[in-house]
């Protein structure tokens, strides 16, 4: 069964990727550092992690299997879950690639540095309706792939 593997913390989209999961077959998990209250998320299997740097990451990717789906904003996160096989979604509907992960580690790196540099103030985009949209049209599609490639 396809597992559907949600970096939960900050994610805007958990609502809508578990209705899509179930409607699909795939087993949604929600991956938290805590926090989570598990009556909001019947259709979801939760994960509490351990306080600490990356413990939701590392949980991701020790369970990511090939043709599993992984919904992160985190670029690390998702390189390392594309090592495994692993189909990346981000929360706005942008997918991971392998082609693309190149350049959304080193533009990462990139804002980074203008962060630090103070050349930015490093303010995100707003998660907009039209975000949420294309994240439902995309993850439907890979799960729709997911299930023809099984």
């Amino acid at each position: 069964m396809t597992k559907l593997l949600i970096d939960a913390d900050a994610c805007p989209v958990k609502d809508e990727a578990i209705e899509i999961a179930v409607r699909h077959g795939a087993e949604a998990v929600l991956v938290s550092n805590g926090g989570m209250r598990p009556s909001r998320y019947p259709d979801a299997r939760i994960v509490a992690v351990p306080e600490g740097p990356d413990a939701a990451d590392d949980w991701i990717v020790d369970a990511a299997e090939p043709d599993d789906v992984v919904v992160t904003a985190d670029i690390p996160l998702a390189a390392r879950a594309l090592e495994k096989g692993a189909a990346v979604l981000g929360p706005t509907g942008r997918p991971f690639t392998d082609e693309t992960i190149g350049t959304a580690l080193s533009m990462r790196a990139f804002k980074q540095h203008l962060r630090e540099t103070g050349e930015s103030k490093g303010y995100n985009a707003s998660f907009t309706a039209a975000d949420r949209s294309r994240f439902r049209q995309a993850l439907d599609q890979i799960l729709k792939r997911t299930a023809a490639g099984s």
